[in-house]
């Protein structure tokens, strides 16, 4: 059977639902699904934007390039195909941006070994010693706005529902 839905008081250009709260599956209290999507999406940009303006202000290092050299720092280098599978984005942009990390000196590519047709991008000295400063301001704001909200218990299980959630969500793009 639908859930019935309910308009909740409008707030701002965001028109709220909730479901009708006397409804119950398995006897828990039924959850507003798009107030959890409406949270975490904005969530996730709020965090993003402080963790950005960090790495702008102490390393003079974008959040886009960071997450780029990170997977580089972890994988040793990987063409950039990896890198847009990695992070669900398109070849093209993934290019681009790495395009720019070499630019700055932060990265290089060079001849892939198995496969003539692609390149192997990795870290430059000075790109390592980048990654390793701001891989610190990264966990120190992650820490301030994540860390130090939640306690283990709840961070453990977070982690877990949003591993299950991006599992699913591959699963079904697949199918």
């Amino acid at each position: 059977m639908p859930r019935k839905l309910v308009p909740r008081k409008p707030c701002g250009w965001l028109h709220r639902w909730t479901c009708d709260p006397s409804e119950e599956i398995r006897g828990v209290a039924v959850v507003d699904l798009r107030l959890v999507y409406s949270d975490l999406v904005r969530f996730e940009i709020e965090l993003w934007g402080a963790v950005d303006a960090r790495l702008q202000a102490e390393c003079d290092l974008q959040l886009t390039w960071f997450e780029v050299m990170r997977l580089l720092g972890e994988r040793g280098g990987c063409r950039v195909l990896d890198i847009a599978e990695e992070f669900r984005i398109t070849v093209g942009g993934t290019s681009k941006v790495v395009d720019r990390v070499e630019a700055a000196g932060y990265c290089r590519r060079r001849a892939n070994p198995d496969d003539r047709r692609s390149s192997i991008v990795e870290l430059t000295a000075s790109g390592r010693r980048l990654l390793a400063k701001a891989a610190k301001v990264f966990d120190d704001e992650l820490e301030i706005r994540i860390g130090s909200v939640l306690p283990e218990r709840s961070l453990k299980q977070l982690a877990a529902a949003l591993s299950r959630l991006r599992a699913a969500h591959r699963a079904s793009a697949h199918a």
